[in-house]
């Protein structure tokens, strides 16, 4: 019996990033965590800023980082378009820890002038970067 797959876009204003037959696809919508299987009813959301995991059909589990955007469902297609996305094997994990170190720091210094939205916003990001190398590193494993 073959198994039900569904086919997968990930593409960002740049560039198409994945295209391909998944039995599985995980993602961040504004709501909550979806788990999207062949056959799921049709719908549209926004994207956190987050990870995106997809369950090949030899098992094997891409993950991409995306930085918002909207997540389309059809019964058989699921589309991403990203404002912006990166495969976790392109993400420079030193860089991102950089960046949640220097996030953190700032929404530490309290009487400074800082954005502490803009701060925070750069520290969801650092940290769901980290996250997306983090499970990959451990899937290699």
């Amino acid at each position: 019996m073959m198994t039900a797959t569904l086919r997968l876009d990930i593409v960002s204003a740049e560039q198409a990033i994945f295209s391909g037959e998944v039995e599985m696809v995980f993602a961040t919508g504004e709501m909550g965590d979806l788990g999207i299987a062949p056959g799921h009813t049709p719908l549209i959301t926004a994207l956190k800023s987050g990870n995106i995991r997809a369950t090949l059909p030899s098992k094997e589990e891409e993950i991409f980082y995306v930085k918002g955007g909207l997540l389309e469902v059809q019964p058989f297609v699921v589309t991403v378009l990203a404002d912006t996305v990166m495969r976790a094997r392109d993400i420079d994990e030193a860089a991102a820890m950089l960046a949640k170190e220097q996030a953190e720091k700032i929404l530490s210094e309290k009487g400074s002038q800082v954005d502490f939205a803009k701060a925070s916003a750069e520290l969801a990001e650092a940290i769901a970067q980290i996250q997306a190398v983090q499970k990959l590193k451990k899937r290699l494993k």
